[in-house]
């Protein structure tokens, strides 16, 4: 009988993953401190917002900025001028700057400033770590309170301190883990509705952040750790629209305010004007923004705030090549001359 060899082919490797170090948040936050007056700024600046969504305050709440903060000259020179808005605006309006350095991605793409500072795909993180905690104080030292949507949730021990207000995204309201990360911050967070526009998600959100957890997560020196969290009191929800369209209309409104009471948690929500209440259109968010302040003028006082999508120079743009200053380059946003226009006809209506 003739025998026959069979060479085996060589075996595929393995995908591997591997790790590279990062500072502990406690040595990021020894690098770029807070001064004691800005943390004492900072803390004030809670207070005002949760005067605001609790009705203690008949202001609107208006957070607005750039999509996403890609280029920190142009989002210094978006923040002074703010700055000086806010301050000709502040019997009427309480304005916080949309500071947004992570992006959510629904499936791959750049995901803002503290993962890819150099927007080249190197994704150095520890520059991006030190960006990011660099340019929200700059920000904050101008006098502003800050916002952004907390995405991992390791971000918050390196920025947190920072922040005046904080959102979790619809992508990101039904995790456990994020609910849990809520439990534990000293500032007021907005669940947004999930993207098949149910406000469900978002109230279960809410009424689990209240209570108090011990979940796994890291210490200050980035250990392992058992997280206690004594609960947040001040959450509250953010209709932004759903797969079935915008839900910013007064009958929307209304339904989420009776859910939310009768589910024994805040009534008083935040309506972003952008995503899809806007269809992803900036030109659309100033008509939103419209019918939200007719409606407060009807009576619907269960509306305490809004967001914009706004930057130095309207629309958005592709990342690569020569960028146009003051751009936006995740989602289209209206452009200075517009949001001062709107912001200050929403002071004076």
């Amino acid at each position: 009988m003739n025998s026959r060899s069979t060479a085996l082919a060589p075996a595929a490797p393995e995908a591997t993953t591997s790790a590279l170090p990062l500072p502990a948040p406690a040595t990021l936050r020894a690098r770029l401190p807070l001064s004691a007056a800005l943390a004492q700024q900072i803390s004030t600046q809670r207070d005002a917002l949760r005067a605001v969504l609790n009705g203690d305050d008949p202001r609107l709440l208006v957070i607005t900025g750039p999509c996403s903060l890609h280029d920190p000259a142009a989002a210094l020179e978006y923040g002074e001028r703010l700055a000086t808005l806010a301050d000709a605006l502040r019997d009427d309006l309480l304005i916080v700057m949309r500071a947004y350095v992570e992006k959510p991605r629904t499936t791959v793409g750049w995901k803002g400033l503290l993962y890819d500072p150099h927007l080249d795909g190197t994704h150095d993180m520890a520059a991006g770590l030190d960006t990011s905690r660099r340019l929200l104080r700059e920000l904050a030292g101008l006098g502003l309170p800050l916002a952004t949507e907390l995405l991992h949730p390791m971000a918050a021990d390196y920025l947190g301190d920072l922040l005046s207000w904080a959102a979790i995204g619809a992508r990101t309201t039904e995790s456990q883990v994020h609910r849990e990360l809520v439990s534990g911050l000293p500032l007021p967070v907005g669940f947004k509705n999930s993207t098949d526009g149910s406000v469900q998600v978002a109230i279960d959100a809410m009424g689990a952040a209240r209570h108090g957890h011990r979940h796994f997560g890291v210490d200050e020196l980035g250990h392992p750790a058992m997280r206690i969290t004594p609960g947040n009191p001040d959450t509250h929800l953010v209709l932004r629209g759903g797969n079935g369209g915008p839900n910013h209309d007064a009958d929307s409104v209304e339904a989420a305010r009776r859910a939310l009471s009768q589910a024994g948690v805040s009534a008083r929500l935040m309506v972003d004007c952008s995503h899809a209440n806007s269809g992803k259109h900036p030109d659309n968010q100033p008509a939103v923004l419209h019918d939200l302040l007719a409606q407060r003028r009807a009576g619907q006082t269960a509306i305490a705030g809004v967001m914009l999508e706004s930057h130095l120079v309207h629309g958005r743009q592709d990342l690569g090549g020569d960028l146009r200053y003051g751009q936006s380059i995740t989602d289209g946003c209206l452009g200075w001359a517009p949001t001062e226009a709107l912001l200050r006809e929403a002071a004076a209506g």
